[in-house]
């Protein structure tokens, strides 16, 4: 068996198991297993560039080692080390009942786990090995989400999540059921293949689509299963919040992505109407529903949902340069969203407590003008204004949809561009023309500002410069696929 293709989820596993024995037996030491945790999803990430690619399923047919996932997992990895390194600053700073900080070693070791989970996903090539990886994910993401004991919001946000978590995997397992009854098999080849010879005849194997789908459309808060998401984000610690938005985001979506080209490669014209409305669905809400919210974590909830929808628009466009532009969107997507939570995180009154109303952004151009510049360029980055990164990720679904015949999908999410862009640029116009708001507390966190920096020179207008080099990457780990 060729393990050497799955190192990079053996050193995390190994290292998870290592630094959890950490945290068990060593006291305060959260700065020990974050910067442990950051130098394994570094590690891994350095594994996974120029290492060979395998051609085709290893394991039995379980899992790929190919362009396709190691995009992926570059994308998952690097995403769950910033989260972990906005997360320290964060956590060190908040204080619990007893009197001391909440920063626990163990949160780390539950980014890992679910990083682990996320790179299983985003190789199953099997739909045991696609539930194995995807409720690795979801455990410690439940865990994550009420991490903070003393915070009644966060345990609601832990409960809510969990219960609808649960729904949604008992859809997913009966659509897992009803395909594997009908082809008997759980490889993605072989359903497939059944797929080919019956055709749209079979109302078991539709059913079982239908019902797959439903339950991964959960986990990239596509609505109509979106309810989770705003009360979840608002409520879970805002650190949590940014991890949630980012790498599990683009785990879900490059998972449904394979799913749906592979596996359900030859059904595309019963699996492409249900993601048409979906994305469409989630595109106008996303944009609509954001109107009135005044939570920042609750706007970004929405914005999450709204980059979703444009993201599947790339994925009914199908083919080749489909799969393409949804790894070329999902990459911008998580530094847009990393950014944009980053300069959140950095938000805090004198007294040192996180601040999550928009209220308080007001003027902060005058008081620190470098964060209201940054957080300014990832909103117009997320709104899809040129000429920033955001435009150009927008630019590919449509013009992927376009080439496939859908034009009128792509007119529809131009609009949806368009009405978005409203609470977009009223942050801006909070930012830099409403009357300054109580000024906040000074935070020092170097890390992370560079961080800040970098991500937002990334997406800033001198991104057009890695426009090129991207999308041959994101074509070459496309083809993978085919």
């Amino acid at each position: 068996m060729n393990f050497a293709a799955l190192l990079p989820e053996l050193v995390l596993t190994v290292g998870a198991i290592a630094l959890m024995m950490v945290a068990a037996f060593v006291r305060k030491a959260g700065a020990i297993t974050s910067g442990g945790a950051v130098a394994l999803l570094v590690a891994a990430t350095i594994m996974l560039i120029g290492a060979p690619q395998e051609s085709g399923p290893l394991f039995g047919g379980i899992v790929a080692a190919d362009g396709f996932s190691a995009f992926g997992k570059m994308l998952i990895f690097l995403g769950a080390a910033v989260a972990i390194i906005g997360a320290h600053g964060w956590f060190g700073q908040m204080v619990g009942e007893d009197g001391e900080g909440q920063h626990g070693a163990e949160y780390p070791v539950l980014i890992l786990f679910s990083s682990i989970g996320m790179a299983v996903m985003v190789s199953a090539t099997s739909l045991i090995t696609l539930y194995v990886g995807l409720e690795l994910q979801s455990l410690a993401a439940y865990v994550l989400a009420s991490y903070r004991r003393s915070d009644a919001r966060s345990a609601e946000a832990g409960l809510k999540y969990f219960v609808l978590g649960s729904l949604a995997s008992g859809i997913l397992l009966y659509g897992i059921s009803l395909l594997y009854g009908f082809t008997g098999t759980t490889e993605f080849s072989g359903i497939a293949g059944a797929f080919l010879r019956e055709g749209p005849h079979s109302l078991g194997l539709l059913f079982g689509l239908v019902f797959l789908l439903a339950g991964l459309a959960f986990k990239i808060s596509a609505v109509p299963f979106h309810m989770w998401t705003p009360d979840v984000y608002e409520g879970a610690p805002t650190p949590v919040t940014a991890f949630f938005a980012s790498a599990p985001k683009v785990a879900a979506v490059l998972l449904a992505t394979r799913v749906c080209l592979g596996a359900l490669g030859p059904a595309i014209d019963a699996w492409r109407q249900i993601v048409i409305v979906v994305a469409v669905a989630s595109i106008l809400l996303g944009a609509i529903a954001a109107y009135g919210q005044t939570n920042i974590k609750r706007l970004l909830a929405y914005s999450s949902i709204n980059n979703v929808g444009f993201a599947l628009i790339g994925l009914a466009a199908g083919g080749l340069q489909g799969a393409s532009s949804v790894l070329f969107y999902m990459a911008v997507y998580l530094a847009m969203t990393l950014g944009a939570f980053l300069c959140v995180l950095r938000l805090r009154d004198e007294d040192g407590q996180p601040v999550e109303q928009l209220s308080a952004l007001s003027g902060l151009s005058q008081s620190r003008p470098g964060l209201a510049a940054a957080l300014a360029f990832f909103t117009f980055s997320l709104a899809g204004i040129p000429p920033f990164l955001g435009f150009w990720s927008k630019l590919a679904v449509f013009i992927a949809a376009v080439h496939a015949g859908l034009i009128w999908l792509s007119v529809i999410g131009i609009l949806g561009t368009v009405v978005g862009a409203y609470y977009y640029i009223k942050i801006v116009k909070i930012l830099y023309f409403d009357a300054p708001a109580a000024p906040l507390g000074k935070v020092r966190a170097p890390l992370e500002g560079a961080l800040i920096t970098m991500l937002a020179i990334f997406i800033s207008p001198l991104g057009y410069l890695l426009i090129g080099p991207i999308t041959r990457l994101t074509g070459n780990a496309a083809s993978s696929l085919f």
